[in-house]
């Protein structure tokens, strides 16, 4: 299952939950979310922007995206927590990414991503961002 099919799937969840009333968003997790959502936004720009920088840019950018899923991972519990973990696993093939070429000796595992690979994963954070306005929207 490819990122951005992860993240739809955890998002479809994540609306029917708050739907459903199963998850009542508390004020500090919707504050958590919007600001979550800002730093994914400050990452990762629209399509054309993204696709216009070069993949050493674009890789940094998706890494900030991880770094800002973590900080709020650490800052929250239940099930905001468990949402923002579920994104972190979608986006995790981006740690094993590099953007330079290995001239001479190993890359510890690190693979050089596609072009199609670097969109995926924005589409994907793009969608997390949605999905975080969403959550940061929810009145208690």
């Amino acid at each position: 299952m490819d990122m951005r099919r992860i993240v739809a799937v955890l998002a479809e969840e994540a609306e029917q939950q708050i739907q459903d009333q199963v998850w009542q968003v508390a004020p500090s997790e919707s504050a958590l979310a919007l600001e979550a959502e800002a730093g994914l936004l400050d990452a990762v720009g629209p399509p054309d922007v993204q696709e216009a920088l070069p993949r050493m840019k674009r890789l940094e950018h998706l890494r900030e995206t991880l770094a800002v899923l973590a900080i709020s991972l650490a800052r929250t519990h239940g099930r905001l927590a468990w949402f923002l973990s579920g994104a972190l696993n979608a986006l995790e093939p981006v740690l094993s990414w590099r953007a330079l070429p290995a001239d001479r000796g190993g890359t510890f595992g690190t693979v050089l991503p596609s072009p199609d690979e670097y969109t995926e994963a924005e589409d994907a954070v793009r969608r997390l961002q949605d999905v975080l306005a969403q959550i940061g929207r929810v009145s208690p």
